[in-house]
């Protein structure tokens, strides 16, 4: 059974930062990319991040380039989302999603097109 457990969320205030991680488990994630994607209330999923089983291909949504950072860890299995000068408006349940990718095109990774997915966690800033 796969799962992604998301952990790291919580509550902070503006300008401070987060680090969310991922653990995925329940089969071989060789050529799977691994993405962020994130709701906040009554709008919709909005893709945050994506990196390549390589961790050479790394897509950012508009809204966080320059403020966060994707990185995989050593086993592959493992993704994180350094989250600096957090924002009200980066409030919202963080997902963590993996797929198969081989050709890692921004239009696949940058997709609600996953294969799997967390059940989030919850990061909320206030001002």
């Amino acid at each position: 059974q796969v799962q992604l457990v998301e952990s790291g969320g919580g509550l902070v205030q503006a300008g401070e930062s987060l680090r969310l991680s991922c653990a995925a488990s329940g089969r071989t994630f060789s050529s799977y990319a691994m993405g962020w994607f994130r709701q906040a209330p009554e709008k919709k999923r909005e893709f945050v991040a994506a990196i390549s089983w390589s961790g050479g291909h790394l897509y950012y949504g508009d809204s966080v380039k320059g403020r966060f950072t994707i990185s995989r860890g050593n086993a592959k299995n493992t993704v994180y989302l350094q989250m600096n000068s957090l924002k009200p408006e980066d409030t919202a349940v963080y997902y963590c999603a993996a797929r198969y990718s081989i050709l890692n095109q921004p239009s696949e990774l940058m997709s609600n097109d996953y294969d799997y997915w967390g059940q989030g966690t919850q990061v909320t800033v206030s001002s």
